[in-house]
């Protein structure tokens, strides 16, 4: 099973270092997961970590009533070609496995949506910053 560990406080992870030079990426991602838990806790979710055969990984796969709601790549900087098309690929190849069409991308600032192509998947992916998004959350 493939699974994914979180730290509950983004604080401690920095305090303590659970990595050496623990980067803006994988705090963004902590961040993401302490909000989804919270839903999860309180029954409106359930979230997974997906990850294929090829080791194409989704940071979280938003599922409500036995069906995936939601694929959510957290990537704090896309600037990198290689970086973007690693996250945008992931997300179109679960999309399309998963039947998912609600695809979104976290970022530090970008936003807008893009429609992407890839080896024959194609898809809308939004792209949101982070904060924005945190801040949805706390709406509803």
């Amino acid at each position: 099973m493939n699974r994914k560990i979180y730290c509950i406080d983004n604080g401690f992870v920095a305090s303590r270092g659970f990595s050496i030079g623990a980067e803006n990426g994988r705090l963004a991602e902590n961040i993401a997961a302490i909000e989804l838990h919270k839903k999860q806790l309180k029954g409106e979710l359930e979230i997974f970590f997906w990850k294929n055969r090829d080791n194409h990984e989704v940071d979280f796969l938003i599922k409500q009533d036995n069906a995936v709601r939601q694929l959510i790549q957290v990537c704090w900087d896309i600037s990198n070609t290689k970086t973007r098309e690693r996250e945008v690929r992931a997300l179109l190849t679960a999309g399309s496995e998963l039947k998912c069409k609600n695809l979104l991308l976290l970022t530090d600032h970008v936003e807008g949506k893009e429609q992407h192509a890839w080896f024959g998947k194609s898809g809308n992916i939004e792209l949101k910053p982070l904060w924005k998004w945190l801040l949805e959350q706390d709406k509803g």
